[in-house]
């Protein structure tokens, strides 16, 4: 026995300690809380053998982090600190019979005594070992398989595994994970002056930090640029930048003489795939917006689902993906331009087109069903509404929360389908995400993408859906208060209805004509612009159309002092938007009829209305029209003395707004402001 409590093997008292650990980089930076986390798993797990796999992509630095923590453990685990490289091997990974020879060896065995039977090996290694306190590091493992043998069965040990695979079956050992993901821009800023030096860094801070995210916080990618900068002292770190901000060649920018490249290293990987979860790989790296779902992998490849998500499982097993939530993966940012990268090497362009087009048109079914649930009677210029299902989401809530979540996403797939010229696809997608900005008010992507949508139904030589694509963003710029470029848009839109004969397009137009002219204090041009509305919808029967205009004209005779006709309108309006199962408009007809009630002197008959909208669109989630009702109910407060109230309403009614950058958020603020100087 020796002095600390461990035991020696026979015939190693002249064998000296073994410590076969390599220095930790000297540019290592961070990774604080791994540290942390490993340090705590090691001193806070009962007593038994520890195994710790840490896995990650391709130079992410998981053999830096081990080398870096393993090396405070020299005075813990005082009879030796074993390494084995498991993936360098003269005819490929390393066998784990040759590991257990080396390390046998290097506590002391002699080499006559080590057997030669694979499995009396493996034995005598756990004899070994069973009463020391050893650390081993096994880096680059490429299996379950080839570690296994070479965990420790003593209870004073722990071993270390690196490796770009996920090794999933060591959970069935025991093992924990430590995911070692890349840098921030902090620590990946850090490691550029550790080697090119405070000074340069600081003189160009804007092109560090660009660096910094170029390098996407892998610690291989931000040693070889900082190494490269280091060794030209007179190289801009600008010059640099600009160098690998051009996708298709960054990679090959990332490279040094007489070290390893990126590309390289994360070909090494590359080249062990199966030919699904390659072809995989190189598909989804097109994806519209960052992070992908199965389905539309699966829409993508031309596959079932079961298929695609096995080939997504091994991407995630090999590190090539990143979990993010359930069945939710993403790319490292080179990873995605290594994978595009081979995609341009291996398939024509032809077939990446349709690859992507493929992913645009899933998006589009799934916005057409979201659509169909949030607004099932409203009139479709496009088609494809005729063949979409409305079973996809079980509810206007889970369609809206669904098109918030990709909201990315669908911008992206109407930006890119402008770009590959597919017109019918951009204004299609715009059309479907009515309902979605109706309740969200996402202003700026609103009026962008319906921008593109005009100009994609030109090209297309579709006159309805120029129509409808300028009465949406007009609708826009109403609620903005940009009332000439609504009146603008609608103008056109009416033109191009009347020319087609599309009698539902010349409702529209003609009611969001109406609106503008209300906004700015019209109210008899704009009665008589949604009179004529409500005749259009009811001639071609269009029975939630009429009620919308019902409810509008309603408001206007409220306005002029028409107290009993208003009333009259917007009780006929919520009876057929409650009869259609429309919550949105008998939550706003629910409203208007609470603001004719105040106008008519009977607030006492308001409350009960607006409390009852304010339930109908907190359940649907409709934070815009949330903030409309309870600017509402501040206003009653405010008239009814109840100060308290009315600046709770109006302070989640500014929250609301704002958070969809709508402006009245500006006008509840202002009469915050009031009430406290009253």
């Amino acid at each position: 026995m020796t002095d600390d409590g461990g035991s020696r093997p026979p015939n190693q008292s002249r064998t000296p300690t073994p410590f076969q650990i390599p220095a930790p980089p000297p540019h290592f930076v961070g990774r604080d809380r791994e540290l942390a986390d490993l340090a705590r798993w090691v001193t806070s797990e009962p007593r038994g053998p520890r195994t710790i796999v840490l896995s990650g992509p391709a130079g992410v630095g998981k053999t830096a982090l081990a080398l870096q923590w393993v090396a405070t453990l020299r005075e813990t685990y005082v009879d030796g600190l074993l390494f084995a490289d498991l993936g360098r091997g003269s005819l490929g990974p390393v066998t784990p019979s040759d590991t257990l020879e080396g390390f046998l060896l290097a506590l002391g065995v002699e080499g006559k005594r080590i057997p030669v039977d694979y499995g009396q090996r493996e034995a005598l290694y756990r004899s070994v070992t069973a009463d020391l306190r050893l650390v081993v590091l096994l880096d680059n493992a490429q299996s379950a398989t080839q570690v296994r043998p070479l965990l420790l069965a003593g209870e004073h040990s722990v071993v270390v595994v690196t490796s770009r695979f996920r090794l999933s079956g060591l959970a069935l050992d025991g093992a924990q994970w430590l995911d070692v993901n890349p840098l921030d821009v902090a620590q990946s800023l850090a490691v550029l002056r550790r080697m090119a030096g405070d000074k340069r860094v600081d003189a160009e801070s804007d092109s560090a930090h660009e660096l910094a995210v170029l390098c996407g916080g892998l610690p291989l990618a931000l040693t070889i640029v900082g190494a490269r900068l280091a060794t030209r002292p007179k190289r801009r770190l600008a010059n640099e930048a600009a160098n690998l901000r051009v996708e298709n060649r960054r990679l090959a920018e990332m490279a040094l003489a007489g070290a390893a490249s990126i590309e390289a290293v994360f070909d090494v990987s590359y080249l062990d795939l199966s030919e699904d979860a390659a072809l995989a790989y190189r598909s989804c790296a097109w994806h519209p917006g960052p992070d992908f779902g199965i389905g539309v992998a699966a829409a993508m490849l031309g596959w079932g689902e079961r298929r695609a998500e096995s080939a997504l499982d091994a991407l995630l097993e090999a590190n090539f993906l990143v979990e993010i939530d359930d069945r939710r993966f993403t790319y490292h940012d080179l990873l995605r331009v290594h994978a595009r990268q081979h995609a341009e090497e291996a398939e024509r362009s032809d077939l990446r087109q349709i690859t992507l087009r493929r992913a645009i048109e899933w998006y589009l079914d799934q916005v057409m069903s979201a659509e169909l649930a949030i607004h099932p009677h409203r009139p479709r210029v496009s088609d494809r509404f005729v063949t979409a299902t409305d079973d996809r989401f079980d509810s206007e809530q889970n369609a809206l929360l669904w098109l918030e979540s990709h909201r990315v996403h669908l911008t992206s797939a109407v930006e890119i389908a402008a770009n590959g010229a597919w017109h019918e696809l951009v204004w299609q997608l715009c059309e479907a995400l009515w309902g979605f900005f109706l309740h969200t008010r996402h202003y700026r992507d609103w009026i962008r993408l319906h921008q593109l949508g005009i100009t994609a139904a030109q090209h297309d030589a579709a006159r309805r859906a120029e129509a409808r694509m300028r009465s949406q963003l007009g609708f826009a710029y109403a609620k903005l208060r940009r009332y000439d470029e609504a009146i603008a848009e609608n103008t056109l839109a009416l033109r191009l209805s009347e020319q087609e004969g599309d009698i539902q397009g010349m409702a529209t137009a003609t009611s969001q004509l109406g609106r503008a002219a209300r906004e700015v204090g019209e109210l008899s041009e704009a009665l008589r612009y949604y009179d004529q509305a409500r005749q259009l919808q009811q001639e071609i029967g269009q029975w939630r159309g009429v009620a919308l205009c019902r409810r509008r004209i309603g408001q206007i005779l409220s306005k002029l002092g028409r107290h009993d006709e208003a009333r009259h309108e917007l009780i006929a309006a919520g009876a057929t938007m409650r009869d259609l199962g429309d919550t949105t408009q008998h939550a706003r007809t629910l409203s208007a009829l609470a603001e004719a009630h105040i106008r008519a002197g009977k607030p006492e008959l308001a409350r009960p209305c607006l409390h009852e909208a304010l339930s109908l669109m907190r359940d649907f989630g409709s934070p815009y029209y949330q903030a409309e009702i309870l600017a509402q109910i501040g206003d009653l407060a405010r008239q009814q003395g109840d100060t308290e109230s009315a600046m709770d309403s109006y302070r989640v009614a500014a929250e609301l707004y704002a958070a969809v950058g709508d402006p009245n958020a500006d006008v509840m603020r202002a009469h915050l402001t009031a009430l406290i100087d009253e």
